[in-house]
Protein backbone atom coordinates (compact mmCIF):
# COMPACT_ATOMS: atom_id res chain seq x y z
CA UNK A 1 0.00 0.00 0.00
CA UNK A 2 1.16 3.71 -0.80
CA UNK A 3 1.52 6.64 1.89
CA UNK A 4 -1.14 8.54 -0.10
CA UNK A 5 -3.92 5.80 0.48
CA UNK A 6 -4.09 7.17 4.14
CA UNK A 7 -5.00 10.87 3.62
CA UNK A 8 -7.66 12.29 4.80
CA UNK A 9 -9.55 15.56 5.02
CA UNK A 10 -10.39 16.71 9.20
CA UNK A 11 -11.70 19.19 10.18
CA UNK A 12 -9.64 21.58 12.45
CA UNK A 13 -12.22 21.99 14.98
CA UNK A 14 -12.49 18.25 15.58
CA UNK A 15 -8.56 18.51 17.46
CA UNK A 16 -9.49 18.22 21.31
CA UNK A 17 -7.81 20.49 23.08
CA UNK A 18 -9.13 19.40 26.46
CA UNK A 19 -9.55 16.38 27.76
CA UNK A 20 -13.18 15.09 28.56
CA UNK A 21 -15.13 16.21 32.05
CA UNK A 22 -13.96 13.03 33.27
CA UNK A 23 -11.76 10.32 31.70
CA UNK A 24 -14.52 7.42 31.12
CA UNK A 25 -17.06 9.87 29.42
CA UNK A 26 -15.34 10.03 26.42
CA UNK A 27 -16.88 8.93 23.17
CA UNK A 28 -16.38 5.30 22.21
CA UNK A 29 -17.50 3.63 18.53
CA UNK A 30 -17.72 0.52 18.05
CA UNK A 31 -16.10 -1.48 15.23
CA UNK A 32 -17.27 -5.08 14.25
CA UNK A 33 -15.10 -6.09 12.19
CA UNK A 34 -16.72 -9.50 11.44
CA UNK A 35 -20.21 -7.85 10.24
CA UNK A 36 -18.83 -4.06 9.84
CA UNK A 37 -21.24 -2.61 12.11
CA UNK A 38 -20.44 0.60 13.48
CA UNK A 39 -22.17 1.55 17.52
CA UNK A 40 -21.51 4.92 19.09
CA UNK A 41 -21.12 4.47 22.98
CA UNK A 42 -19.56 5.92 25.79
CA UNK A 43 -16.45 5.15 26.83
CA UNK A 44 -17.90 3.10 29.90
CA UNK A 45 -19.96 0.83 28.24
CA UNK A 46 -16.83 -0.90 27.12
CA UNK A 47 -17.71 -2.95 29.75
CA UNK A 48 -20.65 -4.48 28.25
CA UNK A 49 -18.28 -6.13 25.66
CA UNK A 50 -15.52 -8.06 28.06
CA UNK A 51 -16.04 -10.68 30.36
CA UNK A 52 -14.81 -12.89 33.14
CA UNK A 53 -11.17 -14.42 32.30
CA UNK A 54 -10.57 -12.10 29.56
CA UNK A 55 -7.32 -9.95 28.99
CA UNK A 56 -6.54 -6.02 28.75
CA UNK A 57 -2.80 -5.52 27.85
CA UNK A 58 -1.92 -1.79 28.52
CA UNK A 59 1.43 0.13 28.89
CA UNK A 60 2.07 1.82 31.65
CA UNK A 61 4.98 3.93 30.47
CA UNK A 62 4.72 7.42 32.36
CA UNK A 63 5.27 10.97 30.53
CA UNK A 64 7.79 13.56 32.14
CA UNK A 65 7.99 16.93 31.81
CA UNK A 66 10.23 16.90 28.37
CA UNK A 67 9.86 20.22 27.07
CA UNK A 68 12.20 23.06 28.68
CA UNK A 69 12.17 26.62 28.01
CA UNK A 70 15.87 28.22 28.19
CA UNK A 71 18.04 30.87 26.62
CA UNK A 72 21.28 30.46 24.99
CA UNK A 73 24.49 32.29 26.54
CA UNK A 74 25.88 36.04 25.60
CA UNK A 75 22.94 35.91 22.81
CA UNK A 76 19.80 35.33 25.45
CA UNK A 77 18.02 33.88 22.18
CA UNK A 78 14.95 31.43 23.41
CA UNK A 79 15.38 27.75 23.01
CA UNK A 80 13.32 25.32 23.40
CA UNK A 81 15.11 21.67 23.92
CA UNK A 82 12.73 18.64 24.21
CA UNK A 83 14.09 15.47 25.92
CA UNK A 84 14.22 12.58 23.75
CA UNK A 85 15.82 10.26 26.06
CA UNK A 86 18.65 9.87 28.58
CA UNK A 87 21.85 8.13 27.07
CA UNK A 88 24.11 8.49 29.80
CA UNK A 89 22.64 8.67 33.49
CA UNK A 90 25.87 9.32 35.30
CA UNK A 91 27.20 11.71 32.39
CA UNK A 92 23.41 13.62 32.47
CA UNK A 93 23.96 13.14 28.68
CA UNK A 94 20.77 13.01 26.52
CA UNK A 95 19.12 13.03 23.15
CA UNK A 96 17.34 16.08 22.53
CA UNK A 97 15.50 18.17 19.64
CA UNK A 98 16.47 21.69 19.66
CA UNK A 99 13.94 24.82 18.10
CA UNK A 100 15.11 26.82 16.69
CA UNK A 101 18.00 24.54 15.59
CA UNK A 102 19.82 26.34 13.45
CA UNK A 103 20.91 28.53 16.40
CA UNK A 104 22.99 26.42 18.45
CA UNK A 105 26.71 25.06 17.62
CA UNK A 106 28.44 22.23 19.64
CA UNK A 107 29.80 24.01 22.48
CA UNK A 108 27.06 25.96 22.92
CA UNK A 109 25.52 26.62 26.77
CA UNK A 110 21.92 26.99 27.41
CA UNK A 111 20.69 28.09 30.68
CA UNK A 112 17.00 27.07 32.64
CA UNK A 113 15.00 28.66 34.91
CA UNK A 114 14.56 32.23 36.51
CA UNK A 115 18.22 31.76 37.92
CA UNK A 116 19.61 29.79 36.40
CA UNK A 117 18.90 26.27 37.83
CA UNK A 118 20.41 24.36 34.60
CA UNK A 119 22.63 24.35 32.84
CA UNK A 120 23.71 22.63 29.31
CA UNK A 121 26.15 22.48 27.56
CA UNK A 122 25.91 20.70 23.48
CA UNK A 123 27.85 18.00 22.77
CA UNK A 124 27.08 16.87 19.58
CA UNK A 125 25.15 18.59 16.89
CA UNK A 126 24.67 15.34 14.25
CA UNK A 127 22.74 13.06 15.77
CA UNK A 128 19.60 11.81 13.41
CA UNK A 129 17.40 13.23 15.53
CA UNK A 130 18.84 16.23 16.38
CA UNK A 131 21.69 16.94 19.05
CA UNK A 132 23.35 15.82 22.55
CA UNK A 133 23.92 18.10 25.48
CA UNK A 134 25.26 17.47 28.55
CA UNK A 135 23.15 18.79 31.94
CA UNK A 136 25.70 20.21 34.41
CA UNK A 137 24.55 19.62 37.58
CA UNK A 138 26.16 18.78 41.06
CA UNK A 139 23.42 17.18 42.70
CA UNK A 140 22.41 13.29 42.85
CA UNK A 141 20.31 12.11 40.13
CA UNK A 142 16.77 12.43 42.24
CA UNK A 143 17.85 15.90 42.83
CA UNK A 144 17.82 16.12 39.00
CA UNK A 145 14.97 14.98 38.50
CA UNK A 146 13.11 16.99 41.00
CA UNK A 147 14.76 19.94 38.85
CA UNK A 148 13.52 18.17 35.48
CA UNK A 149 10.11 18.43 37.20
CA UNK A 150 10.39 22.03 38.36
CA UNK A 151 11.67 23.11 35.35
CA UNK A 152 10.36 20.97 32.84
CA UNK A 153 6.59 21.42 30.93
CA UNK A 154 4.17 18.23 30.18
CA UNK A 155 4.88 17.96 26.77
CA UNK A 156 1.64 18.11 25.09
CA UNK A 157 1.40 17.33 21.51
CA UNK A 158 1.75 21.07 19.19
CA UNK A 159 -1.58 20.15 18.20
CA UNK A 160 -2.64 21.64 21.06
CA UNK A 161 -2.74 25.14 20.53
CA UNK A 162 -2.33 26.10 24.23
CA UNK A 163 -0.19 26.40 26.76
CA UNK A 164 -0.15 23.37 29.39
CA UNK A 165 -2.34 23.93 32.66
CA UNK A 166 -1.73 21.92 35.60
CA UNK A 167 -4.33 20.11 34.97
CA UNK A 168 -2.52 18.12 32.33
CA UNK A 169 0.41 16.91 34.69
CA UNK A 170 -2.29 14.32 35.81
CA UNK A 171 -4.60 13.77 32.71
CA UNK A 172 -1.73 13.69 30.21
CA UNK A 173 -0.85 10.49 31.71
CA UNK A 174 -2.38 7.20 32.31
CA UNK A 175 -3.64 6.15 36.04
CA UNK A 176 -1.22 3.09 35.71
CA UNK A 177 1.28 5.09 34.78
CA UNK A 178 4.61 3.65 36.48
CA UNK A 179 7.90 3.50 34.36
CA UNK A 180 9.28 7.29 33.34
CA UNK A 181 10.23 7.62 29.99
CA UNK A 182 7.55 8.46 27.66
CA UNK A 183 7.95 11.99 25.77
CA UNK A 184 4.20 11.48 24.47
CA UNK A 185 1.28 9.21 26.10
CA UNK A 186 -0.07 6.29 25.84
CA UNK A 187 -3.31 8.05 24.94
CA UNK A 188 -5.66 5.47 24.53
CA UNK A 189 -5.38 4.10 28.22
CA UNK A 190 -6.17 8.05 29.21
CA UNK A 191 -9.65 6.86 29.20
CA UNK A 192 -9.53 4.51 32.35
CA UNK A 193 -9.92 5.72 35.56
CA UNK A 194 -9.53 3.62 38.41
CA UNK A 195 -13.48 3.38 39.04
CA UNK A 196 -13.58 1.44 35.42
CA UNK A 197 -10.49 -0.71 35.90
CA UNK A 198 -11.62 -1.67 39.21
CA UNK A 199 -15.63 -2.58 37.64
CA UNK A 200 -13.64 -4.21 34.76
CA UNK A 201 -11.45 -6.12 37.35
CA UNK A 202 -15.00 -6.89 39.58
CA UNK A 203 -16.63 -8.38 35.84
CA UNK A 204 -13.65 -10.81 36.09
CA UNK A 205 -11.19 -9.11 33.35
CA UNK A 206 -7.49 -9.13 33.93
CA UNK A 207 -4.75 -6.27 33.43
CA UNK A 208 -1.14 -7.47 31.93
CA UNK A 209 1.03 -4.70 31.92
CA UNK A 210 3.91 -3.73 29.40
CA UNK A 211 6.03 -1.12 28.78
CA UNK A 212 7.28 0.58 26.01
CA UNK A 213 8.54 4.54 26.15
CA UNK A 214 6.80 6.32 23.82
CA UNK A 215 9.58 8.43 21.41
CA UNK A 216 8.71 11.18 19.30
CA UNK A 217 9.46 8.38 16.51
CA UNK A 218 6.00 7.29 16.46
CA UNK A 219 4.85 10.59 15.52
CA UNK A 220 7.50 11.50 12.76
CA UNK A 221 5.92 11.91 9.01
CA UNK A 222 6.72 9.41 6.99
CA UNK A 223 8.10 10.94 3.61
CA UNK A 224 8.16 7.81 1.53
CA UNK A 225 5.23 6.85 -0.97
CA UNK A 226 6.68 3.25 -0.76
CA UNK A 227 5.80 2.01 3.46
CA UNK A 228 8.22 -1.17 2.96
CA UNK A 229 10.51 1.96 2.60
CA UNK A 230 10.05 3.50 6.16
CA UNK A 231 12.36 3.32 9.20
CA UNK A 232 10.71 3.54 12.69
CA UNK A 233 12.61 5.05 15.10
CA UNK A 234 13.52 2.07 17.92
CA UNK A 235 11.37 2.38 21.41
CA UNK A 236 12.62 0.53 24.47
CA UNK A 237 10.34 -1.69 25.47
CA UNK A 238 9.96 -5.00 28.00
CA UNK A 239 7.38 -7.56 28.96
CA UNK A 240 8.10 -9.60 31.71
CA UNK A 241 6.52 -13.04 32.98
CA UNK A 242 3.97 -12.09 34.79
CA UNK A 243 2.14 -10.44 31.51
CA UNK A 244 3.36 -13.02 29.12
CA UNK A 245 2.07 -15.88 31.33
CA UNK A 246 -1.42 -14.22 32.03
CA UNK A 247 -2.20 -13.19 28.10
CA UNK A 248 -0.15 -17.06 26.58
CA UNK A 249 -2.72 -18.46 29.86
CA UNK A 250 -5.54 -16.78 28.30
CA UNK A 251 -4.96 -17.14 24.25
CA UNK A 252 -4.63 -20.94 25.71
CA UNK A 253 -8.87 -20.72 26.34
CA UNK A 254 -9.62 -18.71 23.68
CA UNK A 255 -10.27 -15.53 25.82
CA UNK A 256 -10.59 -12.40 24.35
CA UNK A 257 -7.20 -10.13 24.44
CA UNK A 258 -7.66 -6.51 24.16
CA UNK A 259 -4.41 -4.35 23.67
CA UNK A 260 -5.00 -1.13 24.83
CA UNK A 261 -2.83 1.35 22.24
CA UNK A 262 -1.15 1.33 19.55
CA UNK A 263 2.09 1.70 21.63
CA UNK A 264 1.08 -1.87 23.90
CA UNK A 265 0.24 -3.25 20.08
CA UNK A 266 3.92 -2.88 19.09
CA UNK A 267 5.57 -3.95 22.21
CA UNK A 268 3.65 -7.20 22.09
CA UNK A 269 3.81 -7.73 18.31
CA UNK A 270 7.65 -7.47 19.22
CA UNK A 271 7.72 -10.55 21.31
CA UNK A 272 6.34 -12.73 19.80
CA UNK A 273 7.58 -16.91 20.07
CA UNK A 274 7.70 -18.72 16.85
CA UNK A 275 4.70 -20.70 18.27
CA UNK A 276 2.41 -17.21 18.61
CA UNK A 277 3.05 -17.04 21.92
CA UNK A 278 4.14 -13.90 24.01
CA UNK A 279 7.51 -14.24 25.17
CA UNK A 280 8.79 -12.26 28.05
CA UNK A 281 11.43 -9.84 26.90
CA UNK A 282 13.28 -6.66 27.32
CA UNK A 283 15.14 -4.29 24.26
CA UNK A 284 14.59 -1.98 21.48
CA UNK A 285 11.73 -2.11 18.48
CA UNK A 286 11.32 -0.28 15.40
CA UNK A 287 8.87 -2.51 14.06
CA UNK A 288 6.43 -0.85 11.83
CA UNK A 289 3.03 -2.74 11.03
CA UNK A 290 1.47 -1.88 7.88
CA UNK A 291 -1.12 -3.51 6.03
CA UNK A 292 -1.05 -6.87 4.77
CA UNK A 293 0.13 -8.16 8.65
CA UNK A 294 -0.66 -10.96 10.70
CA UNK A 295 -1.27 -9.84 14.13
CA UNK A 296 -0.31 -12.77 16.58
CA UNK A 297 -1.57 -11.63 20.27
CA UNK A 298 -4.54 -9.20 20.60
CA UNK A 299 -7.86 -9.99 19.14
CA UNK A 300 -9.26 -6.24 19.98
CA UNK A 301 -7.79 -3.34 20.12
CA UNK A 302 -8.82 0.03 21.76
CA UNK A 303 -6.79 3.11 20.22
CA UNK A 304 -7.82 6.58 19.77
CA UNK A 305 -8.47 8.73 16.47
CA UNK A 306 -5.12 9.50 14.79
CA UNK A 307 -3.39 12.09 12.29
CA UNK A 308 -3.56 11.13 8.88
CA UNK A 309 -0.41 9.59 7.04
CA UNK A 310 0.99 8.57 10.20
CA UNK A 311 1.96 5.01 11.80
CA UNK A 312 -0.67 5.01 13.65
CA UNK A 313 -3.28 4.72 11.15
CA UNK A 314 -1.69 2.65 9.41
CA UNK A 315 -1.34 0.27 11.86
CA UNK A 316 -5.49 0.83 12.77
CA UNK A 317 -5.95 -0.29 9.05
CA UNK A 318 -3.49 -3.48 9.51
CA UNK A 319 -5.45 -4.75 12.02
CA UNK A 320 -8.91 -3.69 11.40
CA UNK A 321 -9.06 -3.22 7.58
CA UNK A 322 -8.53 -0.64 5.13
CA UNK A 323 -11.59 -0.33 3.89
CA UNK A 324 -13.39 -0.53 7.33
CA UNK A 325 -10.99 1.70 9.06
CA UNK A 326 -11.10 4.57 6.34
CA UNK A 327 -15.11 4.23 6.39
CA UNK A 328 -15.12 4.77 10.15
CA UNK A 329 -12.95 7.69 10.32
CA UNK A 330 -15.27 9.40 7.65
CA UNK A 331 -18.24 8.27 10.27
CA UNK A 332 -16.29 9.94 13.24
CA UNK A 333 -16.01 13.28 11.57
CA UNK A 334 -19.76 13.09 10.16
CA UNK A 335 -20.52 12.43 13.88
CA UNK A 336 -17.79 15.07 15.04
CA UNK A 337 -15.71 12.66 17.18
CA UNK A 338 -12.89 14.16 19.20
CA UNK A 339 -9.19 13.63 17.63
CA UNK A 340 -6.06 12.53 18.66
CA UNK A 341 -4.84 12.77 22.25
CA UNK A 342 -7.18 14.00 24.27
CA UNK A 343 -10.32 12.92 21.92
CA UNK A 344 -12.39 10.06 22.06
CA UNK A 345 -11.70 6.62 21.62
CA UNK A 346 -12.08 3.62 19.21
CA UNK A 347 -12.93 -0.26 20.11
CA UNK A 348 -12.11 -2.60 17.24
CA UNK A 349 -13.41 -6.13 18.24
Amino acid sequence: MKLSQFKFDLPLNLIAQHPAKTREESRLMVVHRDSGKIEHKTFKDILGFFHDKDVMVVNNTKVFPARLYGRKEKTGAKIEVFLLRELNKPNRLWDVIVDPARKIRVGNKLYFGDNDELIAEVIDNTTSRGRTIRFLFDGDDNAFRAMLETLGETPLPKYIKRKPEEDDKERYQTVYAKHEGAVAAPTAGLHFSRELIKRLEIVGVRFAEITLHTGLGTFRPIEVEDLSKHKMDAEYFRVDEYAAGVVNKAKAEHRNICSIGTTTMRAVESSVTAQGLLKAEEGWTNLFIHPPYEFSIANSLVTNFHLPKTSLLIMVCAFAGYDLTMHAYQTAIKEKYRFFSYGDAMLIL
